[in-house]
């Protein structure tokens, strides 16, 4: 406290003294009174987890100024030194560790929010934020941060250059920006932000505080070239490749990003997935081009990752069915405002006769208590001869600080081989938040049978009509002995039919998600399923009826605490034609060993077991097999130095699925016993990476990665450790990947 008194004295003298405020600020983590002389000081944060609005239980102080060079932001954090966390931290952490926030809307509309987050340890992430709290940490920026400790607590300064974000022109010299800022305590998972808005609530961007600061932009031109260079050790193989992103910002109202030749190497790796089922695994997009201020284009439903722009779309496998990815000869990006009115425009264009074009069109306008926008998308696909057009209306409407609504409404058209095909759908939102803790949702959802977004957008269904509502409350005030720092308790009834008058599901869900004072988390869900049909199945060859089924699912998150950290996940299931008769269950374990603050390792099982799963074979044959599941993940992190990193990544999956009886489905809806033979089987499958990364300046990388991995499914069954250990030996794939990009400022 005294430190912190000093400070201030300090602060108190510079102002007295100093005739005008310093135009710019070093960036070194010391918050000199003079330098920050003028900025606007924050003192009042109140704990947003638990949410009770309390002051923080740590003194935080920051301060905010706007520069010629950018948004300047200093947090000081008194923390005694034997309580913080010095564990370091890869780009884009999501570990438990003493950090700070800075969102900033640089627009002051609602619609999108730029996050900077900083460890204690230097460690950095960013992330989009966008319908009011989804997080989106794709994106990659430049900018400066510096942190420094000392016995008392410690520092972090930062500073957004102005060439960030596309954004309006202001008045009079000035302009209306939004920020929040918030301080994270890694032993106890306490949030305290200043104002005291919380992404767990319906309203979070809504509530950030204005901020007004005098106008200043900034051009920028960045060149990014890379060079790669593969060696195919399966086929003896190499390949040489060149391209470059390009950025340029000649002032805030318009900014253009283009890629020429983009390369896609596996320099960072996906999760593995063996999927079954009639819908689409959705992966998010990791490229830098795709990823740069994507914000705009941010439309989506509460369909699980619904959008109508999904961009791993551009370069995805060939229309030809070769299973080579698009070849992308280049694509282009605009960003800008013209008054009130926000626009992007959106291009790509793949090689050869199998290549696609794509082109999205977005507006977006602001009033003072909602959003409109527009959205229009089409995609030109020759060798299927396949054109799709796909529009969309979105509204974000906030009539008082209680009550939020949104609305999608979108449409398709597609013409193909002569024909067209139109259909539409939409979504509506309506969130409540009431006294007390409480808080209500409604949604109601419809997509039409033929409506189809999947050419350049992601919908894991159509044919739905989907209503729910949930009752929430949400409670901090706990007994000091409690195990819990808060809790939130949600019941949740809802009903799903399709478009053909079929009844999917009715559910009731209740679920209680728990902070732990000790940081960890801990969430519990029961779903009871009522009877319905599976009409994705059968592919199209009729729906199957279903008996009503259960889930209940557990997970709980353990930070590190001294030299180890664990996630556990368990989920008891029922489903398939047996219903409630046959249970399966899901069991997840990953403990993790800190050898050091810098070097990590973990190893962890995942076991699974459905003994009544169904896999279509043909028209209207499906099997009913005994599945299971064994997973091993293992891997290292390794901050060798603030711009080395070392990271290995290794899952193998061993799955066993012995066939217990073949059906027939009749036009009814009944499975119907059959004895036409129906194979069991097995999958191996093997992913496993060394990835090297050399940080040569912001936003320039050296990768070198060896990748190795395999897929191999049988007509035999076998035991799943056996499979799991057959599965290490898998060498479809095994390359040698050096990538080198160097971004250029003029």
């Amino acid at each position: 406290m005294r430190a912190s008194l000093s400070l201030f004295v300090l602060t108190v003298l510079a102002v007295l003294s100093a005739p005008a405020a310093a135009a710019t600020v070093a960036i070194d983590g010391r918050i000199d009174a003079i330098e920050w002389q003028g900025a606007r000081h924050v003192t009042d944060f109140r704990k947003v987890q638990p949410l009770s609005r309390e002051p923080g239980t740590l003194t935080t102080e920051a301060w905010v100024m706007a520069t010629p060079d950018g948004l300047a932001v200093a947090f000081r954090n008194l923390q005694p030194s034997q309580t913080r966390t010095r564990q370091k931290v890869q780009r884009d952490f999501e570990e438990q560790v003493d950090r700070i926030n800075l969102m900033v809307d640089f627009d002051g509309d609602g619609r999108t929010a730029y996050d900077f987050t900083v460890a204690s340890t230097g460690g950095i992430a960013d992330s989009v934020v966008t319908n009011e709290n989804q997080f989106n940490d794709d994106w990659d920026g430049q900018w400066q941060h510096s942190v420094s400790e000392d016995e008392a607590g410690w520092n972090v300064e930062l500073l957004i250059p102005w060439y960030t974000a596309p954004m309006r022109s202001g008045r009079d010299g000035m302009r209306t920006i939004r920020v929040y800022l918030d301080r994270v305590i890694g032993s106890t998972g306490e949030r305290s932000a200043w104002p005291a808005a919380s992404f767990e609530l319906p309203r979070f961007l809504s509530d950030f505080a204005p901020l007004e600061i005098q106008q200043y932009s900034q051009s920028l031109l960045a060149i990014t070239p890379y060079a790669s260079g593969l060696y195919d050790n399966v086929a003896h193989d190499s390949d040489f490749d060149a391209g470059a992103d390009i950025f340029w910002k000649p002032n805030g109202q318009f900014q253009l990003t283009a890629t020429l030749n983009p390369d896609f190497g596996q320099v960072e790796s996906d999760d593995l997935v063996i999927n079954f089922s009639a819908t689409e695994t959705f992966v998010s997009d990791k490229r830098p081009f795709f990823t740069e201020n994507q914000g705009i284009f941010e439309f989506t439903t509460p369909s699980d990752f619904s959008q109508l722009l999904y961009t791993r779309r551009v370069g995805a496998p060939a229309d030809d069915g070769s299973g080579e990815a698009g070849d992308i000869t280049a694509a282009v990006k605009l960003n800008g405002s013209i008054g009130a009115t926000k626009y992007g425009v959106f291009a790509a264009e793949e090689a050869d006769e199998v290549g696609r074009t794509f082109a999205a069109l977005r507006l977006v306008r602001d009033f003072s208590e909602q959003n409109l926008g527009a959205m229009l998308t089409r995609v030109e696909r020759p060798f299927l001869d396949r054109e799709a057009t796909v529009g969309g209306i979105d509204q974000n409407w906030r009539p008082t600080e209680r009550l939020s609504l949104q609305t999608r409404v979108i449409g398709s058209q597609i013409d193909q081989s002569g024909e067209t095909t139109r259909d539409s759908g939409f979504t509506t939102w309506i969130k409540y938040q009431m006294d007390g803790g409480w808080r209500q949702e409604w949604i109601g959802m419809h997509f039409g049978n033929e409506l189809q977004i999947n050419d350049f957008g992601y919908l894991a269904r159509n044919s739905t009509n989907y209503a729910h509502w949930e009752l929430r409350r949400r409670f901090t005030d706990l007994s000091e002995d409690s195990r819990y720092s808060s809790k939130e308790w949600r019941w949740r009834a809802s009903t799903n039919h399709n478009d053909h008058g079929e009844r999917l599901a009715n559910q009731f869900r209740i679920s209680r998600q728990g902070g732990v004072v000790d940081g960890s988390s801990e969430y519990m869900q029961l779903n009871v399923n009522s009877a319905g049909v599976n009409d994705l199945l059968t592919r199209g060859h009729g729906s199957v009826n279903l008996p009503p089924n259960f889930n209940a699912y557990y997970e709980y998150v353990r930070p590190r605490k001294g030299d180890w950290g664990f996630e556990v996940d368990a989920n008891v299931l029922s489903g398939g034609l047996a219903g409630n008769d046959q249970v399966g269950f899901i069991f997840e374990v990953t403990p993790t060993y800190f050898i050091n603050d810098a070097f990590s390792v973990y190893a962890g099982a995942y076991y699974e077991r459905i003994p009544a799963w169904l896999v279509w074979q043909r028209d209207n044959l499906i099997g009913e097999f005994d599945e299971r599941w064994l997973q091993f993940n293992a891997g290292l992190d390794w901050m060798m130095t603030d711009r080395h990193e070392l990271r290995v990544k290794l899952q193998a999956i061993g799955l066993d699925a012995p066939l217990r009886q073949g059906y027939r489905v009749d036009a009814s809806g009944n499975s119907i016993e059959t004895a036409e033979p129906i194979n069991d089987f097995s999958v191996r499958n093997l992913g496993f990476q060394i990835r090297y990364r050399y940080e040569l300046a912001p936003l320039s990388y050296l990768y070198v990665v060896y990748g190795r991995g395999g897929y191999q499914q049988d007509e035999f069954s076998g035991e799943p450790r056996e499979l799991l250990r057959d599965s290490l030996e898998l060498r479809d794939d095994e390359q040698l990947v050096v990538k080198v990009s160097y971004r250029f400022e003029i």
